[in-house]
């Protein structure tokens, strides 16, 4: 290949990828798409997955994050974020070109740094092609994270039909059996993210702002914490990479003045930790937590979920949730904290 060849092999190849992009149709609460497969994506498709970047300084490949989750959880919300925070996005790109990619950026001498590509599952062959450009990346070098976009089947199903529109693998049966289909798919990719969100109680802007306190920052901290307050009652979070139970202590909803009240309340929070085993928990959990971080960094794990419960998610974890992010911050971690259940009653 001609030196004037690659060049237009650089600017014709971005272009091509966005291509599948244009003119999606969204649901409303995630902005998810459910676009047909672009041509290249069937089962069985044979592209070459090798990366060359001979003669390129390592400095020079760019940074990429894998978006990919259930159909309807909020992966186009999520790469539009990502868009707007000055990343190239590139939307249903099939697997097999991740590699290609990231060599085109390599070759941008800088211009293309950070690179975010959304991929969902629909077929056995369309997988392998994911598992094995995931192998070569490693085996490359390549700096790569997995967001996964999770979502409850109730919400999911809520979004397909406020856009009347079919799940991409119901295939002739009903909504929640291609929404089965893709959980059973997506059970491996899922296990290997390294940062899981669960949109089912989130709007656009919420998910906005999770993803913006994951990605916004001009340096890339070593790890990232959301210590998110839930309530039993309603569930466990399934994004959670932790949980803890604070339904030992006492309830502040029994003390009729304080009922009213959320943990963020001073008044509430003194009632919380005068409680016995209180501060306890909170000094050795935060010891814990110490011990953790260093392993999640010694092994790379970039994120972290620490959900803390009590009954409704209302007074006992919020007050503890409030403790244990200052905790973290002290330390010099990076923390988000999220009420998920707060207001509910």
């Amino acid at each position: 290949m001609t030196e004037r060849d690659e060049q237009r092999t650089e600017q014709e190849a971005p272009q091509q990828a966005e291509a599948p992009a244009q003119g999606q149709e969204t649901p409303k609460e995630t902005g998810e798409d459910h676009a047909e497969p672009t041509a290249g994506q069937e089962d069985g498709a044979q592209v070459s997955t090798g990366i060359e970047t001979a003669g390129v300084p390592e400095a020079a490949i760019p940074e990429l994050v894998i978006i990919s989750g259930m159909s309807g959880a909020g992966r186009s919300t999520a790469a539009k974020c990502l868009e707007d925070l000055g990343w190239f996005v590139v939307d249903n790109l099939p697997p097999a070109l991740i590699p290609t990619m990231v060599e085109l950026g390599a070759r941008s001498q800088g211009n293309v740094a950070r690179i975010a590509v959304v991929v969902d599952v629909r077929g056995r062959r369309f997988f392998d092609n994911l598992r094995e450009s995931l192998a070569d990346l490693e085996a490359k070098h390549v700096t790569r994270r997995i967001v996964f976009l999770e979502s409850s089947d109730d919400a999911l199903v809520r979004r397909f039909e406020s856009v009347r529109r079919p799940h991409p693998l119901q295939g002739d049966g009903r909504i929640v059996d291609g929404i089965a289909a893709e959980r059973e798919l997506l059970r491996e990719l899922r296990g290997d993210a390294d940062l899981v969100i669960d949109t089912s109680s989130l709007n656009v802007h919420e998910l906005r702002a999770k993803m913006d306190a994951q990605f916004a920052g001009e340096e890339e901290p070593e790890l990232r914490a959301t210590v998110m307050s839930f309530g039993f009652k309603y569930g466990l979070p399934v994004d959670a990479d932790l949980v803890v139970d604070m339904r030992f202590l006492p309830n502040p909803h029994w003390v009729p003045e304080l009922r009213q009240f959320t943990g963020l309340n001073e008044e509430v929070a003194a009632y919380v930790f005068n409680q016995p085993g209180a501060k306890e928990f909170l000094d050795r959990y935060a010891e814990l937590l110490h011990l953790i971080q260093v392993g999640y960094r010694r092994e790379g794990k970039r994120y972290v979920t620490i959900a803390v419960g009590c009954t409704g998610g209302k007074h006992r974890s919020v007050a503890m949730s409030e403790k244990l992010a200052a905790r973290l911050v002290s330390e010099g971690v990076e923390t988000v904290v999220v009420h998920r259940d707060m207001g509910r009653e």
